[in-house]
């Protein structure tokens, strides 16, 4: 039981000085253990896909879906009002595009946690067969509630953004005033070119760009780029919160908890069962056996021997 919680303890200081203190002196020649550093590369080129896919492009059709929106989504009210119905469409089929790269984000860096957490828990486990046995039953248990549940949660933040349009955040403002400033320039420019009042678009059929349309695609169109920065920061940020706070989690209270269910569990065996030999060493023991009882049956053999001699030796 000593020897137990010592590798239990050290395997969890071994997971946070490299998890989340950022210490690598024990793995110091293997890159992939410098995990603090490999998950903000991570996190980087996640945020760099997010940024970088077409959903992000401002300047991709422009304003081609938002003329065909507005068109849809006309009703029976007063005049120059935005139908709200018009933002959530295009913020909707925004949020579909890119929903699978924060999953898979998630998923890569559990993928990427099983792997240290295997290579720490061996290390420190290697001499004791059934706790190793024990402890990779429980990383591979442990890993997988925890990818399970950083799924959900960005599943749900991902549903909250498609349904909700809301932020507390200045920089909407500040950066939609400041587009919205360019839109008599812009319209003006566009009706300037002696442009038709209408555009057939193919697939969708003949679209009215007159002054109001334009006037207020682009409202549309700015709001969109000034709300999905906002977007953008959150799925960074709050995915960012929510791996650290599980991390957190699973190295101060969650793997302890697991390997000792595993242990005491009818399936682990129950915690006798770490008084039972290894493989190895049940191997060398039978050796041993088979050699004692080889010498055994030499012993008697040569106490036979001696036991004939001296029968004949008294008859002579």
């Amino acid at each position: 039981m000593a020897a137990f919680m010592n590798i239990i303890g050290r395997t969890r200081e071994s997971l946070r000085k490299i998890l989340l203190r950022g210490e690598f002196d024990e793995y110091g020649d293997e890159n992939d253990m410098h995990c603090t550093a490999k998950l903000v590369e991570m996190l980087d080129s996640y945020s760099r896909d997010l940024y970088g896919c077409p959903e992000s492009d401002a300047t991709m059709n422009f304003l081609v879906d938002e003329i065909k929106v507005l068109e849809e989504a006309k009703w029976i009210g007063l005049p120059n009002f935005m139908p709200r119905i018009a933002f959530l469409t295009i913020l909707q089929k925004k949020v579909r595009g890119i929903k699978s790269m924060p999953i898979g984000f998630v998923e890569n860096v559990w993928d990427y946690l099983a792997d240290v957490l295997t290579t720490v828990v061996t290390r420190h486990s290697e001499s004791y067969y059934q706790l190793l046995m024990s402890t990779k039953r429980a990383v591979e248990v442990i890993i997988s509630k925890k990818k399970q549940h950083s799924r959900n949660h960005v599943k749900e933040a991902i549903e909250m953004e498609m349904y909700t349009d809301y932020t507390c955040n200045s920089d909407f403002s500040e950066v939609y005033n400041r587009l919205i400033s360019q839109r008599a320039g812009f319209v003006n420019e566009v009706l300037s070119e002696q442009q038709p009042s209408h555009v057939n678009l193919e697939g969708v059929g003949s679209i009215d760009v007159s002054s109001a349309v334009l006037d207020q695609a682009f409202d549309l169109k700015v709001r969109m780029i000034s709300y999905w920065k906002i977007v953008q920061k959150r799925l960074i940020d709050t995915i960012a919160l929510h791996l650290m706070l599980s991390i957190h989690n699973l190295v101060n209270t969650d793997l302890d908890k697991e390997i000792v269910h595993d242990l005491l569990s009818p399936s682990g065996g129950g915690i006798e069962r770490l008084l039972e030999e290894s493989p190895s060493i049940a191997g060398k023991r039978e050796k041993l056996n088979r050699s004692v009882r080889v010498l055994r049956e030499s012993k008697d053999t040569v106490g036979n021997i001696i036991d004939s001699i001296g029968s004949y030796g008294g008859d002579f």
